[in-house]
């Protein structure tokens, strides 16, 4: 086979050709993807009835009660780290979304219950399909989220049914004042599917679907003529996160 200077030219030109354009969607180790975005969150909610704990005379379970809380949306970040060309490191953050209550079963009729703002950073190990020069590349992750939550509110409507209960249950002995509310902080785990497309060789373009297994329990104090009387209450929150983002390479 006879090679002319023309012909060897046209094959060194395609040579750095296909050299360029595999080296344009490289996502490979040492790289660093700084991404943001639009996150919905849906809990998959449940709830523990309310269960008054104290005073002793008042202790019992209000059967037929229960809470459900309402999706929401936010901004997401996150930062990954391509340890190798397949194994990421993942950092996700977003603004803290506020989550609205809402009381179920008997406690239907009284609407919003209240509400609060979640942080929720997760860190995940993810594992990238394809080599380092995919253009598509489709993912699975694992990780782990410290929920902790601010701004925990109780409407005026919740508070006077609280009130009511108390009043009714210790037959009008009770007169109750506010209630106030706190959720506790847990850790939760993060089950993670996704896809990535390199747009060019430095902006993505993500999808990904994110099931966390989370429950926190939620607290509440009545203030009254006898003295505090406290109540508890179960969230199982399992929410489903579609985050939808850009990212761009460093």
């Amino acid at each position: 086979m006879q090679f002319t200077i023309s012909s060897v030219t046209k094959l060194a030109a395609l040579t750095v050709l296909a050299a360029s354009t595999s080296a344009a969607f490289a996502q490979s180790a040492g790289d660093t993807i700084v991404s943001a975005g639009w996150a919905n969150i849906a809990p998959q909610d449940s709830s523990t009835p309310l269960q008054i704990t104290g005073p002793a005379p008042l202790a019992r379970t209000l059967t037929g009660t229960g809470a459900s809380v309402d999706k929401t949306n936010t901004l997401g970040f996150a930062v990954s780290r391509f340890i190798t060309d397949n194994w990421v490191a993942s950092l996700d953050l977003g603004v803290p979304p506020t989550y609205k209550l809402y009381g179920t079963g008997s406690l239907s009729s009284v609407g919003q219950i209240g509400e609060a703002k979640q942080l929720a950073p997760a860190l995940l190990g993810k594992y990238y399909f394809g080599d380092a020069h995919t253009a598509f590349r489709p993912y699975v992750g694992l990780g782990v989220t410290r929920v902790s939550y601010t701004g925990v509110s109780l409407t005026s409507n919740f508070q006077n049914t609280v009130a009511g209960t108390l009043g009714l249950l210790s037959g009008g002995k009770v007169v109750a004042g506010g209630t106030s509310a706190n959720l506790e902080s847990s850790w939760g785990s993060v089950f993670n599917v996704g896809a990535s497309y390199a747009i060019n060789k430095d902006w993505y373009a993500g999808l990904s679907v994110s099931y966390v297994r989370l429950k926190t329990t939620a607290d509440l104090t009545t203030s009254s003529n006898i003295g505090n009387v406290t109540s508890t209450t179960t969230l199982t929150l399992n929410p489903i996160v579609t985050y939808l983002s850009v990212g761009y390479r460093f």
